[in-house]
């Protein structure tokens, strides 16, 4: 595909700066950009994008004086993200159900569903329309999938969990897993039936080989428009708000209440039973153990304000030349006391 600077400039309500017939063909990073790549450039990557070999650039409106062609908008990542869904080829994935499918009994399936060789649709499921199912996939008992939703392979989804529309699963996540409860008599430790679901509201994101446990009673809870990244672990009977951010091997303990628009960096872990504000940022590796305020942006373990954080962290570096300074004090006064 090739695409003139004013054709892809309309396309992104920008503004071109430099000569707009200048062609692109293709779509690329910096570090790798060759000659007829876009490519977009925000600080401090600007002086980067100067030097290198792409033909042109997508930077933020205020920029001055770039010295090559280039397209200014509000949102460069956001526009190049619009690109990529211009310029990729998409796949083309035949609407049908192939006899290679278990189809269970009595399942409801919608128009323009897409169900792949060697899915498992059992007894009772519905699937929404437009909905496509890879292969290997297991839809459980009384499962029901919303429209235009795209299951992976290798997912399970299980017994009477609820999945809403314009999702995306990813391969290999679990859907309403057992809920980790036990009770514990002379050593013996007893399961305790986990009769609950898990809902899954519209327009969420789950990554690979995520686990999300069924509740206990009741429902697990994953609000609409939430991201969940690879290697998450959500338990049981946490409800999960919208348009959160869950970044890779990030934990969250039963019973755990969180708010809307909270991030989670890489790794964060918590407690059970608490609540979790809402529009808060958690760092990478994060312990979090008591209720959080809304609004927070938190470091540590234990956790504590970002900037305290920082601050702490300052001050460890500086202990071996504290504990030198210590050392050398100590052997002064050994000395004037002989």
């Amino acid at each position: 595909m090739e695409k003139t600077l004013r054709e892809i400039a309309e396309i992104l309500g920008g503004e071109v700066a430099g000569d707009d017939s200048i062609k692109v063909s293709g779509l690329s990073n910096i570090t790798m950009a060759r000659a007829g790549d876009l490519i977009f450039a925000v600080p401090p990557h600007l002086d980067e994008a100067k030097i290198s070999a792409a033909t042109a650039v997508l930077i933020p409106l205020d920029t001055c004086n770039f010295p090559k062609p280039a397209i200014k908008v509000v949102d460069p990542r956001a526009a190049f993200a619009k690109l990529l869904e211009l310029f990729t080829p998409k796949i083309e994935i035949p609407v049908e159900i192939s006899d290679k499918a278990y189809i269970g009994k009595d399942v409801k399936i919608s128009d323009d569903v897409t169900i792949m060789p060697f899915a498992v649709v059992d007894d009772g499921a519905q699937i929404g329309r437009g909905a496509v199912i890879y292969p290997h996939v297991y839809i459980g008992q009384h499962v029901s999938i919303g429209e235009d939703t795209v299951i992976y392979s290798s997912v399970t989804v299980r017994e009477f969990c609820k999945i809403g529309k314009r999702c995306v699963i990813h391969s290999s996540a679990v859907i309403g897993s057992d809920g980790f409860g036990f009770t514990t008599a002379n050593g013996v430790h007893t399961k305790v039936p986990q009769v609950g679901n898990v809902i899954v509201e519209d327009d969420v994101e789950i990554g690979a080989h995520v686990g999300i446990d069924r509740a206990a009673m009741g429902s697990t809870i994953i609000g609409h428009g939430t991201k969940i990244d690879n290697l998450v672990h959500i338990a049981h009977n946490c409800k999960i708000g919208a348009n959160c951010l869950i970044v890779a091997q990030t934990g969250i303990s039963g019973s755990t209440i969180v708010g809307d628009n909270v991030t989670f960096g890489g790794q964060v872990g918590t407690v059970g039973h608490i609540t979790i504000g809402s529009n808060s940022v958690y760092a990478a590796r994060s312990g979090i153990s008591k209720n959080m305020p809304e609004g927070f942006f938190g470091a540590g373990f234990p956790i504590q304000s970002h900037n305290d954080w920082l601050r702490h962290q300052a001050a460890l570096k500086k202990i071996p030349e504290l504990l030198e300074k210590v050392r050398r004090l100590e052997r002064e006064l050994d000395a004037l006391k002989s």
